[in-house]
């Protein structure tokens, strides 16, 4: 016979052990530590139960500027069932474009060990880099992740890192025809970028300078130094007849970009942006990636890390199509006529600010 509280059980009496009732058979005897160690086998498995309905939370480290790359992480992990939260945590480091202030939250990010890295922009992947960061990472918006040695090829990236480019090389030559095309009088071309330590200029210049050589082109100047730079090169070729601008891909730009659009226009000197977000915000004309396919094919690369895959083995992305994007009315403040031809090949014709 077995006790209940010090008593013994009458026949048919109900009892709840974690919550089950239950009836004291009778002719069956049992000592009271084998009813404890019955007892402690249920707790056991309770435990069990809510261990198991514990969720691993997984954390995800981004190195960013501000724009689209946060809302389009964010929405393309949720459709492929992260829950911010509940499963996932993501960490946040926006800048301005500053190289030193994306070092620190380089060093900040990596010390807090995520499962992947999420890097946006040139500035961002040259940070990382710089603190020998060995974490799985994905990167976007970066040019020339061969020749600045972050993976060792497109097809088999071979290291922690992967991601999508939104450049090729050969771009530096289309933009030099397209502003010779809405300008043809220009004689001299200003690069535009920010010279300090992480920039990306080596990748385009061959084919800029190829171009620039056949289109006519006298000299190809670009800034040297800190950032301030870049504003004293804009001014300077206001003095010098025939001068454009080519804006290549940069973070620190991209951030200065009313600011800059807003100076090219009183200097009346026309330009071509890598990125239509420049010619929203004012300027001529840009050729290039649609960034939100960028940033939704980076956030898919990002899931499938966070389920196991191997960066390694994911093939860095290149583009296959670009759009032409011009703004009338910007043409008409550079005082230039862009040609029916021009406006019938565009993806999209501005004709105010937005």
């Amino acid at each position: 016979m077995y006790y209940w509280n010090g008593r013994m059980p009458v026949h048919g009496e109900r009892h709840a052990v974690l919550g089950i009732a239950w009836h004291a058979p009778l002719g069956i005897r049992m000592r009271r530590r084998d009813f404890i160690r019955i007892v402690g086998a249920l707790a056991g498995l309770g435990t069990m139960a809510t261990s198991r309905a514990q969720v691993q939370v997984l954390r995800i480290g981004v190195l960013t500027v501000d724009g689209p790359s946060k809302p389009l992480l964010e929405e393309t992990l949720k459709k492929r069932g992260w829950t911010l939260g509940q499963n996932l945590k993501i960490e946040y480091r926006i800048y301005d474009g500053d190289t030193d202030l994306a070092r620190r939250y380089a060093r900040e990010l990596i010390s807090l060990k995520p499962d992947v890295l999420y890097a946006v922009t040139n500035t961002s992947m040259a940070a990382l880099q710089l603190e020998g960061s060995k974490i799985s990472t994905v990167f976007a918006m970066v040019s020339d992740p061969v020749g600045r040695h972050y993976v060792d090829s497109f097809p088999r990236p071979g290291r922690n890192v992967t991601g999508f480019t939104p450049f090729v090389p050969s771009l530096g030559g289309k933009w030099v025809s397209l502003l010779k095309e809405v300008s043809p009088e220009i004689r001299r071309i200003g690069l535009i970028y920010n010279p300090e330590p992480g920039n990306n200029a080596a990748a385009f210049r061959k084919s800029i300078d190829e171009a620039a050589n056949v289109a006519g082109i006298v000299s190809v100047e670009a800034p040297s130094g800190p950032s301030s730079d870049i504003e004293h090169l804009i001014t300077s070729l206001k003095e010098k007849p025939g001068s454009g601008l080519i804006f290549l891909p940069d973070a620190f730009t991209w951030v200065q970009r009313a600011h800059l659009t807003a100076l090219i226009e009183q200097c009346g000197l026309p330009a071509i942006y890598p990125l239509r977000g420049y010619v929203e915000a004012g300027g001529l004309m840009s050729y290039g990636i649609d960034l939100n396919k960028i940033f939704v094919g980076a956030a898919n690369y990002i899931d499938q890390i966070l389920r196991g895959a191997n960066p390694a083995e994911l093939p860095v992305q290149a583009p296959t199509e670009f759009e032409l994007v011009v703004n009338q009315r910007a043409a008409r403040q550079v005082g230039l006529q862009l040609s029916s031809t021009l406006l019938a090949r565009a993806d999209e014709v501005i004709e105010e600010r937005h």
